[in-house]
């Protein structure tokens, strides 16, 4: 176990807010009604709503990121494949989000597979590298 915060540790941090950056693009049209924001929140159209769309996904999408490098530092694995993992991920879950805001569908779809692709090389490398 590592004894100071790995990149890929701080990249666990820096993606529990990514959803916030796409939260608050979502949000940015004014008049947010914070007493009934699901009600607002599902009003949006256009860019807006996919803002908020890309939110709820990069949420979906933190939890086995998470794990995956937390086992991964836990295991001992290849310092260097989890650090570069985690990066990547980091990286295209800005790049799948951004991709939704504009409506590139296709590219979203291709990027968040190699966001996915990075989670399961958490484990793998967990699995396979381990001291």
């Amino acid at each position: 176990m590592p004894q100071t915060m790995t990149p890929a540790l701080w990249c666990v941090l820096i993606a529990a807010f990514i959803p916030f950056v796409f939260a608050g693009m979502a949000k940015s049209q004014g008049r947010f009604d914070n007493a009934r924001p699901r009600a607002w929140l599902a009003g949006l159209e256009g860019w807006r709503q996919r803002a908020h769309w890309a939110q709820l996904n990069t949420f979906e999408a933190f939890p086995p990121f998470a794990a995956g490098v937390i086992i991964a530092e836990m295991t001992a694995a290849s310092q260097p494949w989890v650090n570069a993992l985690a990066v990547a991920f980091v990286l295209l879950r800005l790049g799948y989000g951004f991709a939704y805001v504009v409506d590139r569908p296709t590219l979203r779809s291709l990027v968040w597979t190699g966001a996915f692709a990075c989670t399961v090389g958490l484990f793998l490398v967990a699995a396979f590298t381990s001291a």
